[in-house]
């Protein structure tokens, strides 16, 4: 039986980078070590980190102005590091249109009640559960401020942001996490990008944060740990990186690279998630409670029946057959397909498969 993994992360890997870790386990390229008991120090090391960071770069074409970190504490402990770093004695603005975003929003108004800094809502579609991406007056923003914090792709509801907003002149932040590399952005319409791993790029553990060099903060801030600027003169060596993370996401970006790089990716997301809205569209017995179509992500698409008890009876039904992960977020309901770059074409079309039996039969 073929299992197809639709976790919103971790995440299905590709199965080549998989395989090529297997064989690799025991001895790296002849060096006699594991990267799992391999110093960070060591010139083997050296090598899997600066090759992660020059295919990512060639990957996303990020200018030379911009540092690459491979950090830990998962992208949200970067809720509370971006205002700690960025903001201080500013305003901040977030546009919230989905859980995470929220999520970052709360962690800055905890953190202004001991530094001093604005968090301000921009936008937020909270209201109705999340189903759009909010839109906002850009006139309403302080052009002073340090910057507006963004969620390209709401892993949860299933919505994203292709095209960047009119933030009045001042600097995006963005969580990347789960369309990075899934879709071509332009690297240069942000002051910073921050993504885990556990999605697109590899196994929970290391966070990628993409800065631009003019953003880094000058002062230094309460822990080394937290500071943008220590972090990166130390090239995410300060102290012991996520080693084994950082190997398998250098594997990942050699994927692909070999696969056709982003806009391949891109194209085949949006063909596989393409066959499942359509099927979606079509049907009177399934729906996406994405509102607005352009807002669907490539990434996550979240779906219903006619009731919760025949959701729970699908997923009941189809995880046995090897649909493993297909339930959705607890906050959500329904069924949720993650179709990240690994996951197959065939997998989506196998999902649409046993979703007409079961309207045939439950209908």
């Amino acid at each position: 039986m073929t299992i197809y993994n639709f976790s919103a992360g971790p995440a299905v890997l590709p199965k080549p980078v998989l395989e090529q870790a297997q064989k690799e386990l025991l001895d790296y390229q002849g060096s006699g070590m594991s990267v799992l008991e391999m110093s960070h120090r060591s010139k083997e090391f050296d090598e899997i980190i600066k090759s992660a960071e020059a295919t990512l770069r060639e990957l996303m074409a990020i200018p030379d102005n911009y540092r690459v970190l491979f950090l830990q504490g998962g992208a949200s402990l970067e809720f509370s590091m971006i205002p700690l770093n960025l903001a201080q004695g500013k305003k901040a603005y977030y546009l919230v249109g989905g859980s995470w975003g929220k999520k970052a929003y709360t962690e800055a108004v905890k953190l202004s009640k001991t530094i001093p800094f604005e968090p301000i809502l921009l936008a937020s579609s909270e209201e109705t559960v999340y189903d759009h991406i909010p839109t906002f007056d850009a006139t309403s923003i302080d052009p002073d401020a340090a910057y507006v914090h963004l969620t390209t792709n709401n892993t949860i509801e299933g919505t994203s942001i292709y095209d960047l907003p009119d933030t009045n002149g001042v600097p995006i932040v963005a969580d990347m996490s789960s369309n990075i590399l899934a879709v071509r952005y332009n690297v240069e319409d942000f002051a910073m990008i921050y993504a885990g791993a556990q999605k697109n790029i590899g196994p929970a553990g290391v966070t990628v944060v993409i800065i631009r060099d003019d953003f880094l903060n000058d002062q230094p801030v309460l822990s080394s740990m937290l500071d943008y600027r220590i972090q990166a003169d130390a090239q995410s060596l300060y102290n012991t990186p996520p080693a084994y993370s950082i190997y398998i996401a250098k594997l990942v970006f050699d994927w692909v690279k070999e696969m056709g790089g982003v806009d391949a990716m891109e194209a085949a997301n949006r063909e596989k998630s393409g066959l499942l809205y359509d099927f979606i569209e079509q049907s009177d017995f399934y729906s996406n409670p994405v509102k607005t179509p352009k807002d669907r992500s490539v990434a996550n698409v979240p779906f219903v029946t006619p009731s919760p008890d025949l959701d729970a009876k699908f997923v009941a039904e189809a995880t046995p057959l090897g649909f493993k992960n297909i339930k959705g977020h607890r906050s959500v309901g329904g069924m949720r397909a993650s179709l990240y770059n690994a996951f197959p074409r065939q997998g989506v079309e196998d999902l649409i498969a046993f979703m007409k039996r079961f309207e045939e039969e439950n209908a």
